[in-house]
């Protein structure tokens, strides 16, 4: 156990170490420093403007901004679906996969397009080469530059004194693509075909295994799939088993190499915000609520899978390795379980072992950070999800002191503080509803393959994943047909683009305002009293929210093993 967690650790420990240095790296991107970089990209960027039309010294509003984030979006989401629909006749499908039905494909493409990833199909029989590239994996980059895009853009809002314009949308979500998302995917795919992932467009190959049996086992591009989908916290598995698969994720290395992906880029992205505002304590502070909020999740996660069964235990059988149904061995129950909470904290949604096999308490846990949805959260998406909740403490910590509140130099009003709560009640409302009217429909249909509190934790879960933009599940629950991929679907396409135009109008709105210089009485963000004030915020709004669904499935699971 000391080497697993010494492996924890460590896997931690590379990632800080990394975002720092890549904030400030990512910062400078945006706020268009010149920098070595520009002699690599600079002629491609050039060139994709160039034959766009699109003239990057026109700076937009924020509504100008949501306009082309919207606009684009739609476009690939007509691309994405044409070839989910037809890739049985498009090239690159040696192995013959069919087309998705309307409905998968309509879900599929809605998922990828929205950073969420549910996938209700398995990966390597479900989409075929072409689809896997030139759809997904291509949905996966930029539905990660969006993200943090649009992170972008409140930065550039947050920093004006007074002013409408906040850049180009175009300049910033280029420059995601091809100075930050690209040049690390490279790396990250070199890493994994060293360590034996498949990258190739060889179909299936027929093997005997030990036992003597015979494998169809799927090759195709993997290593460059694997590297988007952790790097843009996508989630998406080439594999059905994700990277529980021995081709998708080979070795130790290669896991640990996939969790500082999925973790790199949302720590770097509240450093960036630190160093592009010129307020690194403000970073340090927002980075530590994330951090505690973290491991207050991940660390009982642990505790629970490294303690293993208590009914297996009852029954006088030792677990000397912890819980170990559903995991891989090679990875080991405590890597497992840093997993399973980093996965769904940062709304990555990748697995390495099943999580619907996680003792009750843990599955709650991994609930709760998708409920909370702002633990570091997805790329880009995960500030602006915090930057809500920050709103909401400058809102209180006002009423407090007894003043107008404020933040970096703008008066948070009427209208910010209306657009901050709808969206902050729009996550617990999709949850909460879709689960709902779920569980009324379960006794009619045959979804559930287990019964009772756990069956409920199935349901809630695969609505908790899809509003969260996460795409992990519970697998007990039969989720491929019409009604999952519809009303998922639906919940996918709200919780992505309303959590993304909230925060932008309300930084777009604060930057039009007069600035107000600091005074001695003004609300300073950058003090770990405020930083507690936004923690307390988010553990309230939570448990008031959350509380009564999770103590109708994992806590009543959890209480009835004893």
């Amino acid at each position: 156990m000391n080497g697993e967690m010494a492996g924890v650790l460590l896997m931690f420990v590379v990632t800080l170490l990394m975002a720092v240095p890549l904030g400030k790296y990512i910062a400078n991107v945006y706020a268009g420093l010149p920098g070595s970089a520009d002699r690599i990209f600079g002629p491609v960027e050039k060139l994709f403007y160039r034959l766009s039309g699109i003239d990057i010294a026109e700076e937009m509003t924020w509504k100008q901004h949501l306009k082309s984030l919207l606009v684009i979006n739609t476009i690939w989401f007509l691309w994405a679906v044409f070839c989910l629909a037809n890739q049985s006749w498009l090239p690159l499908n040696p192995d013959r996969i069919p087309d998705q039905s309307p409905d998968q494909a309509l879900n599929t493409a809605i998922s990828f397009l929205c950073n969420c990833n549910l996938q209700h199909y398995s990966g390597e029989t479900g989409a075929s080469f072409f689809t896997q590239i030139f759809a997904l994996m291509f949905l996966q980059f930029v539905s990660a530059a969006t993200g943090m895009t649009a992170a972008a853009v409140v930065f550039r809002a947050l920093r004006e004194r007074t002013g409408d314009r906040l850049g180009n949308f175009y300049y910033y979500f280029l420059r995601s693509c091809t100075r930050i998302l690209l040049p690390l995917c490279v790396l990250i795919a070199v890493i994994h075909v060293f360590e034996g992932t498949p990258m190739n467009y060889s179909a299936a190959d027929t093997v005997v295994s030990m036992e003597g049996d015979t494998m169809h086992v799927s090759r195709g591009p993997v290593a460059a799939f694997v590297a988007i989908k952790h790097l843009g916290t996508n989630g998406g598995g080439f594999y059905g088993a994700n990277s529980a698969h021995p081709l998708e994720n080979p070795v130790y290395l290669t896991n640990m190499v996939q969790m500082v992906a999925q973790t790199l880029l949302p720590f770097a992205m509240v450093f960036a915000m630190g160093f592009y505002l010129n307020r690194k304590k403000l970073a340090w502070v927002i980075w530590s609520v994330m951090t505690i909020g973290f491991l207050a999740l991940v660390i009982p996660a642990i505790q629970s899978e490294v303690a293993g069964n208590p009914a297996i235990a009852q029954m006088g059988i030792a677990q000397p390795h912890g819980n170990v149904e559903g995991k891989e061995i090679r990875i080991g129950a405590m890597a497992s379980a840093y997993w399973s909470i980093a996965t769904t904290v940062i709304s990555t949604g990748s697995v390495n072992s099943m999580h619907d096999s996680f003792m009750p308490l843990s599955g709650m846990n991994m609930m709760l950070g998708m409920m909370i949805n702002s633990f570091y959260g997805g790329v880009g998406v995960g500030f602006l999800n915090f930057f809500i909740y920050l709103i909401l403490a400058v809102f209180v910590g006002g009423l407090l002191v007894g003043r107008t509140p404020e933040f970096l130099g703008k008066k948070v009003e009427a209208r910010e503080m209306k657009i901050a709560m709808i969206i902050a009640l729009l996550h617990p409302f999709l949850i909460l509803a879709g689960t709902a009217v779920s569980t009324h429909m379960a006794a009619r249909y045959s979804w559930l393959n287990n019964p009772g509190y756990h069956g409920f934790s199935e349901m809630l879960y695969e609505y908790t994943s899809s509003s969260a933009n996460n795409g992990s599940g519970f697998e007990g629950l039969s989720d491929n047909n019409f009604f999952w991929n519809i009303s998922t679907a639906v919940i996918i396409l709200f919780s992505r683009f309303l959590p993304i135009i909230g925060p932008v109008a309300i930084a777009g709105l604060l930057a039009s305002k007069k600035y107000i210089p600091e005074s001695s009485g003004t609300l300073k963000p950058d003090t770990p009293a405020f930083g507690l004030l936004i923690l307390a915020v988010k553990v309230v709004l939570a448990a008031l929210a959350f509380f009564p669904a999770l103590a109708l499935g994992p806590i009543a699971e959890w209480l009835s093993q004893y």
